[in-house]
């Protein structure tokens, strides 16, 4: 789940927010930060990788504000 899935955007999922994520089908996307909590939004608008675009920008400030990166 950590590199696979928010398809073409996963690197950049990773080097942004630093968490396990799924994007799934009409715009929902989840994240997990192990042994703390899961986040989930949803948005239908999706960018050109099939991500919710408003899911993305909501789960990654929140990410970066607690400092719950798995890779930082």
């Amino acid at each position: 789940m950590t590199t696979a899935d928010l398809y073409e955007e996963s690197g950049l999922w990773l080097y942004y927010v630093g968490l396990p994520g799924k994007s799934g089908v009409g715009g929902g996307v989840i994240a997990v930060a192990p042994g703390k909590f899961g986040i989930a939004a949803f948005s239908p608008r999706l960018d050109k990788a099939g991500n919710s675009v408003r899911a993305v920008k909501a789960i990654t400030p929140v990410a970066q504000e607690l400092g719950v990166s798995l890779y930082k």
